[in-house]
C-alpha cells in the first residue's frame, strides 16, 4: 500500500509563497529520490525538482532560484518551497518517488505518484 499525499496547495497571488508537502505511507522516502512535477492546462507533465537519497537537489530552468527542495526522513515527507511566484506557475503539482535514481527529469522513472495539489497563482 504505497501512497503519496501532496498538501498545501492554493491561491496565491503573484509574488507570493507556497509550501507543499508530499508525504509518504508504504514506502521509506530515505531509500528514494523524490520529484516533483506540475501540469498546467493543455500541456504536458514537467519536470520541477528532485532531491537525491544524499539530498542533492536538481531544478529545472524555470523555477531556479525560487523552488527549494527538502527532505525531512523522519517524518518521511518532502517539501517544496515556492517563492516568488509567477502565473505560470500555476499547474497541478504532484510528487513522485523513483527507486533507481538514474533520470530525474523524467515523469516515466518514477514509479510511485501522488494525486497532485493544485497551485493557482493570480495576477
Amino acid at each position: 500500500q504505497v501512497q503519496l499525499v501532496e498538501s498545501g496547495g492554493g491561491l496565491v497571488q503573484t509574488g507570493g509563497s507556497l509550501r507543499l508537502s508530499c508525504a509518504a505511507s508504504g514506502l521509506t522516502f530515505s531509500h528514494y529520490a523524490v520529484g516533483w512535477f506540475r501540469q498546467a492546462p493543455g500541456k504536458e507533465r514537467d519536470f520541477v525538482t528532485a532531491i537525491s537519497w544524499t539530498n542533492n537537489p536538481y531544478y529545472a530552468d524555470s523555477v531556479k532560484g525560487r523552488f527549494t527542495i527538502s527532505r525531512d526522513n523522519a517524518k518521511n515527507t518532502v517539501y517544496l518551497e515556492m517563492k516568488s511566484l509567477k502565473a505560470e506557475d500555476t499547474a497541478v503539482y504532484y510528487c513522485a518517488a523513483d527507486q533507481y535514481g538514474l533520470g530525474y527529469t523524467f515523469d516515466s522513472q518514477y514509479q510511485y505518484w501522488g494525486q497532485g495539489t493544485q497551485v493557482t497563482v493570480s495576477s
